[in-house]
């Protein structure tokens, strides 16, 4: 399989030390379907690494105006990269 930029992908079994932040590049990884984090978790800085720290407060402004549920009870939401 070869990603969207030509790199070729590979099995791999083993960890990583990959801790993923505002400014990582995503290089495989289109479309993240996630629920609502809390603030300040690595869950968060995720999210936001992914879809934009700005977009991501919006998205979060929203659900909280519009009374989404949060957390076991809650609503997901489907991110892309664009």
């Amino acid at each position: 399989r070869q990603t969207g930029n030509g790199a070729t992908l590979a099995p791999f079994a083993g960890e990583t030390d990959i801790f993923i932040t505002p400014g990582f590049e995503f290089r495989v990884v289109e479309r993240l379907l996630t629920n609502f984090h809390l603030p300040r978790s690595t869950l968060m800085m995720l999210v936001s690494a992914f879809a934009g720290h700005d977009r991501v407060m919006a998205l979060y402004h929203h659900a909280v105006e519009s009374r989404y549920r949060f957390f076991s009870y809650g609503d997901a939401m489907l991110l892309d990269t664009d």
